[in-house]
C-alpha cells in the first residue's frame, strides 16, 4: 500500500482517538475505508462513554459503515494495533489490509492476522506512540481494563 495514503487514513483515526480522549475515553481511533478509497465509517473507542465493554474503535467505524455486501477490498485503519477481539472481527469479515499507527504500546493481534493472509501495514506514527504513552501513563487503571489485564 502506498505510504502517504496510508498516513492520509490514518490522519482520520487519529482525529477520532483525539475526539474519544476529548470525551473521557481511550484514544483509539479508526476508520474502514472502500476499495475506492471512500470513506465507509469511522469511530473511536466509547467503552468508557457508553458503558459498552464492546464498542471498541474498530468496531464503532465498523458499525458507522453500516451493512456492506462485501469488504473485498476495504481497509480497516486504527491507531494501535488490534485486540484480539477487533482481529476477530476482521477475520470475520475478510477484511484484507489494516494500517496501523502504532504497536509499540501495545502489540494485539496483527501477527495472527498476517499469518492468515491479512496485508498489516504499520507506520510507527510517532504521534501515535505519545498519544497511546501518554494516556498509560496518566490513566493506567482505565488502560489495563481496557486491554482485559
Amino acid at each position: 500500500m502506498d505510504q502517504a495514503q496510508a498516513r492520509q487514513w490514518l490522519a482520520t483515526a487519529v482525529e477520532e482517538a483525539r475526539a474519544g480522549l476529548a470525551e473521557g475515553g481511550v484514544p483509539i481511533g479508526a476508520a474502514l475505508y472502500g476499495p475506492d478509497g471512500t470513506l465507509l465509517g469511522r469511530g473511536h473507542n466509547r467503552r468508557v462513554q457508553d458503558g459498552d465493554p464492546s464498542l471498541h474503535a474498530e468496531t464503532a467505524a465498523f458499525r458507522a459503515a453500516g451493512r456492506q455486501r462485501s469488504y473485498r477490498g476495504t481497509t480497516m485503519v486504527t491507531t494501535l494495533s488490534p485486540c484480539w477481539y477487533c482481529s476477530g472481527l476482521v477475520r470475520q469479515f475478510s477484511i484484507p489490509r489494516v494500517v496501523i499507527g502504532e504497536a509499540t504500546t501495545f502489540h494485539g493481534g496483527h501477527d495472527w492476522l498476517a499469518e492468515h493472509g491479512v496485508e498489516i501495514v504499520v507506520l510507527d506514527d510517532p504521534g501515535c506512540v505519545a498519544l497511546m504513552r501518554d494516556f498509560v501513563r496518566d490513566h493506567p487503571a482505565l488502560w489495563n481494563e481496557d486491554i482485559g489485564a
